[in-house]
This record gives C-alpha cells, structure tokens and sequence, in this order.
C-alpha cells in the first residue's frame, strides 16, 4: 500500500473527466491495490472521505470513513465502485465542509438530509446505500469530485477568490517546507 499525493485546489487535475470501472475490472488486482492505496491516503490526512480524482485517477471510485457511514470507530471504509445518486430528500441542511483537497478551508453547503446512492463493492456486486445526516452529506461530497464539482463552486466570486489565494498561498508554503524536511504534517482535524 502506498499514501498518494492528493491534488489541492486550483490544481486542474480535480476538474478531470472521471470514467466508469468497467465491470469485469471491479474485483481486479489494479483496482484492489487502488483502494487499498486511497484507504491508506484517506486515513494519513485524517479523512472521512475520498475520491480516487482527487489523486489523480480517472477511476470513479469514492470511499467513506467506516464510522461516518454509521459504523463503529474501527469499521473499515465504505468502498463505492460507480457510485450514482439515485434519490436526494428534499429536506436540507447547511453545515460547514471541509475537503482534503482545501486544507484548512471550510465553506457552509446546503446538501440533501438524505441520498439514496447505488454502487459497486469489490465483490461486483451492486449495493445501494440509504443515508441520512453526515453519511448523506459525505456520500453527496464525493460524488460530486467524480463531476469536478468541488466545495469552491458553492461560493461567490469574491469567496472563491479568497480561497484560490489561500491555497496558492499554502501550496508556496508546502513546497518551501518541503524543500526544508521531507517529513509531512498532517491535520487533526476530519475532512471530506
């Protein structure tokens, strides 16, 4: 298993064109070795979720923290092959989201209480979810990477020029540290 660059904002390659795995590939070595490495990435920078595009993989492929998903502190990742959200409740709430692709950059969302989502495991076989509360909002999160649609398309211009600053700013910062020691902090704190 191996922790993979994720790709910050503005990076073009978050915008990327994501594809299907195709079916007959879904239980193949490549695509295991690929979660095995993304779940490895998610829980190095603290995530409770990731989309193989945010390091840099065409694969549509999303996974989500065991415990967001409703499990217990130790449960493994939710894996979702294809995702595609079938069902979104009307109710809604906006909350605070963080993305592991903006460190340290929150913007309120207005998401779905409740998704409806259909996918592929490891298996092959197709599952749908039924989520409501943090589970929904994640699941919502994710799969809007797999689109290019990203926590800075909720924001004004002003806002969204802000947060380009910010990550130009911490992108400088990460190279210069970089530059210092190899080693690589990480963050305390859960983001999508």
């Amino acid at each position: 298993m191996a922790i993979l660059r994720i790709i910050k904002y503005p990076e073009p390659e978050l915008r990327q064109s994501t594809q299907e795995v195709p079916l007959a590939e879904v239980g193949a070595p490549g695509i295991r070795r690929l979660v095995e490495d993304l779940v490895e990435t998610m829980y190095s920078h603290n995530g409770a979720g990731l989309a193989a595009v945010q390091v840099g993989r065409p694969e549509r492929i999303i996974l989500i923290d065991g415990h967001v998903a409703g499990g217990a502190e130790d449960a493994p990742p939710v894996v979702l092959i294809n995702p595609t959200i079938e069902h979104l409740a009307d109710e809604t709430e906006t909350a605070d989201e963080g993305c592991l692709s903006f460190p340290g950059i929150f913007v309120p969302i207005k998401r779905s209480l409740q998704a409806r989502v259909s996918a592929y495991g490891l298996d092959g076989k197709c599952f749908t979810i039924e989520a409501e509360g943090l589970y929904a909002r994640a699941l919502q999160h994710e799969t809007d990477h797999l689109t290019g649609r990203m926590i800075v398309d909720f924001v004004g211009a002003v806002k969204r020029e802000i947060i380009k600053r910010k990550m130009k700013r911490v992108a400088r910062e990460e190279a210069e540290e970089a530059e210092e020691s190899p080693a690589r902090r990480v963050s305390d704190a859960k983001t999508l």
